[in-house]
């Protein structure tokens, strides 16, 4: 999508401190983080929202949670614990439509959240 944040930044259109990177996902820190560990885990191809979603994307969700963990537990949070979470809509705070998922870690995180 031409003017989505996120695809420009996978395009390399805009510059992004890039964790990871294969075929299919991309992961980079979080330009305003709300946690030591703050990354975003995102798919390549553009798909809004969770809501968006169809059964054939349930393998490329699965290896966004698979990235997510994996990167957590290099960054040494996998004893202590990390969060992950996605928002699906303004009312659940996705500012980018993107689908994309929030790794964080590194301080205690209260529940509930928001």
């Amino acid at each position: 999508m031409s003017d989505c944040l996120f695809c420009k930044i996978c395009e390399g259109k805009i510059p992004a401190a890039i964790t990871y990177r294969d075929e299919e996902v991309v992961a980079f820190k979080d330009i305003g983080p709300k946690a030591p560990f703050h990354q975003l885990v995102i798919p390549i191809r553009h798909i809004a929202s969770l809501v968006e979603t169809k059964p054939e994307d349930a393998a490329l969700l699965g290896k966004l949670m698979l990235v997510a963990s994996k990167l957590a537990a290099e960054a040494g949070f996998a004893a202590s614990g990390f969060r992950v979470v996605a928002n699906a809509g303004p009312d659940a705070g996705q500012s980018v439509p993107h689908v994309h998922l929030h790794a964080l870690a590194g301080r205690s995180l209260g529940w509930p959240p928001g």
